[in-house]
């Protein structure tokens, strides 16, 4: 602990302290597994927001106001709230309020995991940050955050024993408004996907349709970003500044269409199909998007730092991986090889679609990797590390991982980070058409009738590889077709490409027309949803450049954090359903594995 200042009974306490976060940035849960190796998947289930905010609730109950207020210890002061609000960021000594008591956390600073997020909560209450992280919630941190105790709020501020409801900052009061189309997964933090037409009918996915992947509240950035401040750190531990408006002023644009992909797209798939739950938000199709991205090249940036960037191309420099913080205390890292590699496009981003970058994806700038996973295209980014170690953030060493199917307690440490992903796609409208006679006349008028069907979708590899094909069958995979790869790399007016980079880093998009055979469909059981009704399943895989191509099934790919959740999709579709009008998805005509 820094400062001459320290409270003596703090001091004996330093060592378990540095295991300790008390408030948002990195997981309490995170450090203490740092210890412990292999980790039970019992004891992480209910890990923190990287673990997509689905925190089992505390076996502890939060303590009583109540019941504090008849334990005061009088020899403590009392504060006012007005008092409390000045011991705020800005302050040399800040404090924070939880139920009825005052703490003193200036001490803890220096050694705070989660940098100087902590200060978010000075001046006010630490409780809506423990809210979202729920791991605080334990009597050993309520043990550890009492020897920082210096006084009790004075009960004039009080309703109930608490602070009034009023003067408790809420960490997303100053998000963004989204649009209300979107499937919600989590409010607070924003995890939400588009509808399934946003996906299918365009190919640059615009702004307000993109996927929101939140770990935290949005970082408020004032004067539109030109004095956001950027810091490079260097291996041998000198920084580099540079605002937002230099880094536009002093090196070159560049602009790459790249398409983003969280881990968890189709989750959900990967549970309902194997019958096993996988542990995250139950994405379905639509984690993923695509846009162009303009900024500046990482490498140019780091050349001028004054990093050797031609020691890292060859492979003599003793920094190997590249570390991206955000405002908000999110940090991953990549591989120095993709960071500097002249056909990496590794950007960092102020621009999205032509217009600035919006607050949910990163204004004023971003880390955009393309080809990878997408959380290590870091939003908000203030700070870049050269190191010779990756990132040790929680959403770098202990999530963003995969491991087999029989693998329910698992040792983070054995499994390397998700980078570059698989082949992927979806199948995101199916439109039925009217019925066509049987062709063979002998047959009775009430032999089964076909309908036409036209389906539609995305796929994706990351690294960069092109898809090569796309097939199709509408029995289940019994017999395949292939689809029809629409050209939207192609520009119809002899313009430039608008998939701008120097790999194939945005998703493509494919089209199928065909017949539904009545051969193909069977009719379901009593005990089936669609009891009586005459159903196939439609079923989309993909194929890459180097003959990458999805599983058959999820079963063989579950992994307890339903990470990378690639096999065919599948889309029941029935035949006495009516014909789909437009191509809005098929909620009312099939279900989805």
């Amino acid at each position: 602990m820094a400062g001459s200042h320290t409270y003596c009974r703090k001091a004996a306490q330093s060592s378990r302290l540095a295991t300790i976060l008390l408030v948002a940035g990195v997981s309490g849960f995170a450090l203490a597994s740092a210890y412990r190796s292999p980790v039970s998947f019992d004891a992480v289930a209910a890990d923190h927001s990287a673990h997509l905010m689905e925190e089992a609730p505390s076996d502890t109950t939060a303590p009583d106001p109540k019941q504090q207020q008849q334990h005061q210890d009088s020899d403590l002061p009392q504060y006012r709230l007005s008092e409390i609000r000045k011991h705020d960021a800005n302050s040399d000594t800040p404090w924070v309020i939880h139920g009825n008591k005052v703490y003193d956390i200036t001490d803890w600073i220096p050694g705070h995991p989660g940098g100087q997020v902590i200060l978010r909560a000075a001046g006010g209450s630490i409780e809506p940050y423990w809210d979202i992280f729920t791991i605080h919630k334990s009597d050993y941190v309520y043990e550890i955050l009492s020897q920082y105790q210096i006084g009790y709020v004075h009960p004039a501020d009080l309703v109930d024993g608490k602070p009034a409801q009023d003067a408790i900052e809420d960490p997303f009061a100053n998000d963004p408004i989204r649009d209300p189309s979107f499937t919600v997964h989590t409010a607070k933090p924003r995890n939400a996907e588009p509808p399934e037409e946003a996906l299918d009918e365009h190919f640059m996915t615009p702004n307000h349709l993109f996927y929101i992947r939140n770990h935290m509240w949005v970082p408020k950035v004032e004067n539109g970003g030109d004095d956001h401040v950027l810091t490079i750190e260097l291996p041998d531990g000198s920084n580099k500044e540079y605002t937002l408006k230099e880094l536009k002023a002093k090196f070159p644009s560049h602009t790459v269409a790249a398409a983003l992909q969280c881990s968890g797209n189709r989750r959900r798939h990967m549970s309902e199909g194997s019958g096993r739950k996988a542990n995250g938000l139950p994405w379905t199709v639509g984690a993923i998007s695509n846009a162009t991205w303009e900024g500046v090249y990482l490498s140019d940036i780091l050349n001028d730092a004054g990093f050797d960037v031609a020691s890292a191309r060859n492979g003599t420099s003793e920094a190997k991986h590249i570390h991206f913080g955000g405002l908000e205390a999110y940090s991953a890292s990549i591989p120095i090889k993709k960071a500097v590699d002249p056909q990496g496009d590794v950007l960092l981003a102020y621009s999205m679609n032509g217009e600035p970058l919006p607050r949910d994806h990163g204004f004023p700038l971003r880390a955009i990797v393309p080809g990878h996973v997408a959380a290590r295209s870091v939003k908000w980014l203030s700070q870049i590390t050269l190191s010779d170690e990756e990132s040790p953030s929680q959403w770098q060493r202990r999530d963003y991982k995969c491991f087999g199917p029989n693998q329910t307690q698992v040792d983070w440490d054995s499994a390397p980070a998700i980078q570059e992903l698989p082949v992927q796609s979806a199948i995101t409208s199916i439109k039925l058409g009217k019925a066509t006679p049987p062709p063979n006349a002998q047959q009775s008028a009430s032999s089964p009738e076909a309908r036409t069907i036209s389906v539609g979708g995305y796929a994706y590899s990351g690294g960069g590889r092109a898809i090569i094909r796309v097939d199709v069958s509408l029995d289940d995979g019994k017999t395949w077709d292939q689809a029809y790869l629409l050209p939207d790399c192609q520009a119809a007016d002899g313009s430039p490409s608008p998939c701008l980079g120097n790999a194939h880093w945005t998703w493509k998009r494919w089209r199928y027309e065909g017949t539904l055979p009545a051969s193909a469909l069977q009719s379901q059981s009593s005990s089936d949803a669609d009891a009586g009704k005459r159903c196939t399943q439609v079923v989309v895989k993909a194929t890459d450049e180097v003959y990458n191509t999805q599983p058959e099934t999820h079963a063989a790919t579950w992994n307890v954090r339903g990470n990378l959740a690639t096999a065919w999709h599948r889309v029941k579709v029935c035949a006495d359903c009516k014909p789909t009008p437009t191509s809005k998805g098929v909620e009312k005509t099939a279900s989805r594995e």
